[in-house]
């Protein structure tokens, strides 16, 4: 995966670096890996986070709609992620996660999820590509949500599909598309993730440092950056 990284293209829009960010809100641009079209190598590009379909006729009319996960339950036949699903696969890689329970009266405490090996999260991903009136392309990507594992469902019900190293090639190939890597599409291992409580400023987008990954009295006992 890191070898990919040296791959990556610039973007026709974004104004900000995305690895600096470690509070990710969704429209803003950040790196996915995709098999290229003219190479079948892996490249690194920058891409919206929220899927704009290619079948699109404005803007407009994706205003309000949630298309920043697709649920794998639906994914082979919900048009927005039919296509896609077929031959725009992607990874999006991550450090951690966050989430916050399902139930419950706000204030609610954010939790991180982190891998307990220390490597980065590979997200299944769907990308695609739309032109606007003015011939301008758009490239954007939703994140792959299934059910939560043993320790996702004590604070949500539905957790990021996180693939293993293993299943890289098979989820990127663009040529398959009759056998599709539906069966990847399941929770990731309990044992091979950990939680912690997050800095519940997290939910400000505007906040955004390493103390938004622990929780405010730990980042505090750290000295890490003021709260």
């Amino acid at each position: 995966m890191w070898k990919a990284w040296k791959a990556i293209k610039p973007a026709s829009h974004p104004s900000h670096t995305p690895w600096r960010f470690l509070n990710v809100a969704p429209t803003t641009y950040q790196p996915i890996i995709r098999q290229s079209r003219e190479s079948n190598d892996r490249e690194l590009v920058l891409a919206r986070w929220g899927l704009v379909p290619f079948f699109t006729k404005d803007l407009k009319d994706v205003k309000g709609l949630s298309t920043i996960n697709a649920r794998a339950e639906t994914i082979t036949k919900a048009p927005t992620w039919r296509e896609p699903f077929k031959k725009r696969r992607c990874i999006v890689p991550v450090n951690s996660f966050y989430e916050w329970p399902k139930a419950g009266k706000p204030p609610k405490q954010p939790y991180s999820f982190e891998l307990t090996n220390g490597n980065l999260m590979d997200f299944a991903g769907l990308w695609d590509a739309w032109k606007d009136a003015q011939g301008h392309w758009l490239q954007s990507f939703a994140i792959v949500t299934t059910r939560a594992n043993e320790l996702m469902a004590s604070i949500h019900p539905r957790m990021p599909v996180i693939l293993h190293s293993r299943d890289y090639d098979r989820w990127l190939d663009r040529e398959e598309t009759e056998r599709l890597p539906l069966d990847l599409l399941r929770p990731y291992e309990s044992e091979e993730m950990e939680v912690h409580e997050a800095n519940p400023k997290v939910g400000n987008i505007r906040n955004n440092g390493p103390e938004m990954m622990r929780a405010a009295a730990k980042a505090a006992e750290d000295g890490e950056l003021p709260l």
